[in-house]
């Protein structure tokens, strides 16, 4: 059985999303919309999705096309209306990241879903990748639950158009990744957070490039966050340097291939001894929107929560609003969702 998908958003972002969905032997492909029904249009054909829907009327489009599921691919502040009239017409929905433009907005969107009694899942794409699969495995088997978790982030990304205008671009447009990643890392959630963002003289961006925020997370964990999107050579990896500490030995990820712990074998002394474990990503698995398709589907097939399912995924996106606040404030403030 083919799942009837209809996509809502043809962007780039929205193109590859209508690649990733041509590429699944699972689905099919049965309308495209947007504001611009001419780009909707010309986004099907380029992708040789003959004599489908393609237009700018959501509600056109799904009586017609009768889908199974919509991808919201639009830009942020359109993921509300476009999920709650999904959800409202019976769909389940698969979203790009982040969520919603506001906390009020992600509210709502959830709100949708439990009423609707259907899936709402945000494509938290970094996920899945077998690198960060490995390093958890790593820190659950070797380390035990950590009590510090620290992340990298640096890289001077010249993009050009609305990120250079936009205020706080990495922390609003990027660093939902590296927090949602550390929640899933250390399987706690946040409760409060201290965060300041800040422009050097030299970086090309209107808002703030650059953050530094420390969040208290379930169990006491402390989880500290550095991040730089002007910061010019020696750039990490876009899946951010990471190091836990727990009871049993420190593990470390390059972001890239190295993921590697030092484990306690022996205590006295100035030192305790150490031995080195190394974990293996997994081969030929399915990386990024490809994975996040795949758990969605799944979840449709048997009914298994994915990753990234709304009642979830909005706890990543409230680290993001509260760290916003904390910066405007000067302040600690509460993660609440």
């Amino acid at each position: 059985m083919a799942y009837r998908a209809l996509i809502v958003g043809a962007g780039g972002m929205g193109r590859a999303w209508g690649r990733n969905l041509k590429e699944c032997e699972q689905t099919e492909v049965v309308g495209w919309v947007d504001i611009r029904p001419e780009v909707a249009q010309e986004a099907a054909d380029q992708l040789e999705f003959a004599g489908i829907y393609a237009g700018d009327d959501l509600g056109r489009a799904i009586a017609e096309t009768r889908p199974d599921f919509v991808v919201d691919v639009t830009i942020p502040e359109a993921h509300r209306d476009v999920t709650v009239q999904a959800l409202a017409a019976g769909l389940p929905v698969l979203g790009e990241k982040p969520m919603a433009h506001s906390m009020e907005a992600a509210r709502e969107m959830v709100a949708a879903s439990e009423k609707a009694g259907r899936l709402y899942m945000v494509s938290q794409s970094r996920r899945y990748d077998p690198r960060i699969h490995a390093y958890r495995r790593l820190i659950e088997r070797e380390i035990g639950p950590p009590g510090i978790l620290n992340s990298d982030f640096y890289i001077g990304a010249h993009f050009g158009g609305f990120r250079d205008e936009m205020p706080s671009p990495l922390v609003l447009d990027m660093a939902i990744h590296t927090f949602d990643a550390a929640r899933y890392l250390s399987g706690a959630d946040a409760v409060a957070v201290y965060c300041e963002e800040f422009n050097p003289p030299w970086s090309w961006y209107r808002g703030d490039a650059c953050a530094t925020a420390v969040f208290e997370m379930g169990g006491g964990l402390r989880y500290t966050y550095r991040g730089s999107w002007c910061s010019e050579g020696r750039h990490t990896s876009w899946e951010s340097e990471w190091r836990a500490v727990g009871p049993k030995g420190t593990a470390t990820w390059d972001g890239h291939s190295q993921i590697v712990a030092e484990v306690v074998t022996q205590t006295g002394g100035f030192h305790s001894q150490f031995e080195t474990r190394i974990a293996e990503a997994e081969q030929n698995v399915h990386h990024g929107i490809a994975g996040s398709l795949r758990d969605f589907l799944n979840a449709l097939q048997t009914g298994a929560t994915p990753m990234g399912e709304c009642h979830d995924n909005i706890k990543s996106l409230a680290m993001v609003f509260s760290a916003i606040e904390s910066s405007a404030t000067g302040q600690r403030v509460k993660v609440v969702v």
